[in-house]
């Protein structure tokens, strides 16, 4: 699904709408992952994703304005090769599932944020999913 070879850092844009959730998540990444953006809202994600380009792009479900599932569906709409984690502090099956139907890879529920996320986007990047166990 992506097109970064092995050897290469996966490039990552992340997209929440919580500054100190980007923070986190840039810092547990970066030892492993080239982030290459992170932005605060599904207009920024689309506008981000056609300039950087990313390998992997780890969205927010909850944002005001363009939710995670809207923004997923443009950028599959307009061509985006990226594979897609979804973050959110939600574990219900049925967005999980949706999560899924809108291309979604990965799903990694924020409370397990540095346990999962760089796990998450190796395995995204490799083509492969993953999910963050539930309760």
């Amino acid at each position: 699904m992506s097109s970064a070879k092995s050897s290469e850092k996966a490039k990552v844009l992340l997209v929440d709408d919580n500054e100190a959730i980007l923070t986190r998540a840039a810092a547990v990444l970066t030892p492993s992952c080239a982030v290459v953006g992170a932005v605060r809202d599904g207009k920024a994600a689309l506008e981000a994703a056609q300039t950087l380009l990313p390998d992997v792009i780890v969205l927010d479900i909850s944002m005001p304005g363009m939710n995670g599932f809207e923004v997923a569906t443009c950028l599959r709409n307009r061509g985006s090769t990226a594979a897609l984690v979804f973050l959110s502090v939600h574990d219900e099956e049925e967005l999980i599932r949706a999560s899924k139907d809108v291309g979604g890879i990965g799903y990694v529920v924020k409370r397990r944020l540095t346990l999962d996320l760089e796990l998450a986007v190796r395995e995204a990047s490799a083509g492969r999913p993953f999910m963050s166990p539930i309760r």
